[in-house]
């Protein structure tokens, strides 16, 4: 079966067709050219190098695991830092090459979401909240709620996306016409 990344979850959630596009018709998206991209890579490495020592006692973390490859029957994934909580519960953090704007991107939530699902079948503990780690506001770390409707949502986009790769099947394009504007697949798909 296949299994497939937070990436492509959020991607999928951006427009189905690029599921398609990039994994039926093997044509790729070059996102290593991205400047931001290759900064935020980079800047992983370096953060868990610098980080290794370092517990976040304001958010009740009793132990951390660092860069943790996760992986179930339909997704895996590489976690920065995999927290346990005094509560019980665990959650992902995650390091952002970016700088917050007072708004939380679907796609980062999409990532923690991700990660949650790992993390829950995985340790087989509950996860109610992941962090994000804003590296362009000084480290700025910001609590991110999790609910099991978040983890349905990317459970049924993996589903979906299998099927789309295992049935060759052309998917609906997005609705959001929007979107078209900045797709790299915009040249070649037919609406």
């Amino acid at each position: 079966m296949f299994s497939t990344t937070p990436s492509e979850i959020i991607e999928y959630l951006f427009c189905p067709r690029f599921t398609y596009f990039e994994h039926v018709l093997k044509i790729p998206q070059y996102e290593e050219k991205n400047y931001k991209v290759m900064r935020g890579r980079h800047l992983h490495d370096e953060k868990l190098e610098r980080n290794k020592g370092y517990m976040r006692k304001r958010l009740g973390v009793v132990s951390r695991l660092d860069d943790q490859y996760l992986t179930n029957n339909l997704l895996r994934g590489r976690v920065d830092e995999v927290l346990t909580l005094k509560d019980g519960t665990m959650a992902p953090l995650d390091y952002k090459f970016a700088v917050f704007e007072d708004k939380i991107y679907r796609t980062y939530q999409t990532q923690l979401y991700c990660y949650a699902w790992l993390i829950e079948d995985t340790f087989g503990v509950e996860v109610r909240r992941g962090f994000l780690v804003y590296t362009r506001s000084q480290n700025r770390v910001v609590e991110v709620p999790i609910g099991l409707e978040h983890q349905r949502l990317v459970r049924q986009a993996s589903e979906s996306i299998a099927q789309i790769i295992q049935q060759n099947k052309y998917p609906k394009a997005t609705p959001d016409k929007q979107k078209c504007v900045t797709c790299t697949y915009r040249n070649i798909c037919t609406r």
